[in-house]
């Protein structure tokens, strides 16, 4: 791997984005080598938490690689959106919790890729935005689908629109991140929630996170009944028996499975 770095630790994988002369812009290259690297990964029952973030202090990604774009007809453009919804759609529905550490610049395709991420912990230097439009495009790695489904469709025609730049503080406030932490402190944050996490039943998460991110897209009723079906698949765990005869005997679960 030339632009993406990785390797883990303790059942966390850790990827960083490694372009810092560019801003870690997301060329195909590097969109590319992040989509092997979670197709690895999401098959491993040894990894629980995934945690992305870019090189270097100034920027998470700032956005696509302008400089590969510029020169594409329109059906080279709707490829290359199509190849990257693919990839950061792997990222969203991998079985493991995926959380964005945001260090710096989060703008076009680097916000699209922290709202592919489950949780977005955000340094108090970061920076979010949406600039397609200033350069006579659209947000295309499913940023117009993505964004309203996390800040509200109003909020999120207003930034794609005008292509305001919004920091942390504000970026927490229309709930586009989870967390804001002192620059020094995002890993260390980071950790610790992915820890967090880690200590609860992996199996049950893999499954609310599944129920979550596909009930939004069904009605009521079809939504209601598929939480039903891994609410179910529960039952057919180790994790739920320890998890209930831990709390019944007043102990600390000791969850195996995922």
């Amino acid at each position: 791997m030339e632009n993406v770095l990785f390797n883990e630790k303790d059942g966390i994988m850790f990827i960083t984005i490694n372009r810092p002369k560019a801003l870690n812009a997301l060329n195909s290259q590097t969109v590319n080598e992040l989509g092997e690297v979670i197709s690895s990964v999401e098959k491993r029952k040894d990894i629980k938490v995934v945690i992305i973030t870019g090189s270097g202090e100034k920027s998470f990604v700032a956005g696509a690689d302008i400089a590969e774009m510029h020169n594409l007809n329109a059906m080279e453009g709707r490829e290359l959106a199509l190849n990257a919804q693919k990839v950061f759609s792997k990222i969203e529905q991998m079985p493991q919790v995926v959380i964005a550490a945001v260090n710096g610049y989060a703008l076009g395709g680097g916000c699209e890729l922290s709202m592919a991420c489950d949780l977005r912990i955000a340094s108090e230097k970061a920076k979010f935005g949406q600039p397609e439009v200033n350069l006579g495009i659209l947000p295309g790695f499913a940023g117009t689908q993505r964004l309203p489904r996390l800040v509200g469709k109003g909020v999120a025609k207003e930034l794609i629109f005008t292509t305001d730049m919004i920091d942390a503080q504000r970026a927490y406030e229309i709930g586009l991140v989870n967390k804001v932490v002192k620059p020094e402190e995002l890993m260390p944050a980071t950790e610790e929630m992915a820890r967090k996490i880690m200590s609860k039943g992996m199996f049950g998460v893999s499954l609310a996170k599944a129920a979550i991110n596909n009930g939004m897209n069904m009605d009521m009723e079809s939504a209601y009944k598929y939480e039903a079906d891994m609410f179910g698949l529960c039952f057919a765990t180790e994790d739920q028996k320890e998890g209930m005869e831990a709390f019944l005997n007043k102990r600390k679960a000791e969850f195996k499975n995922f």
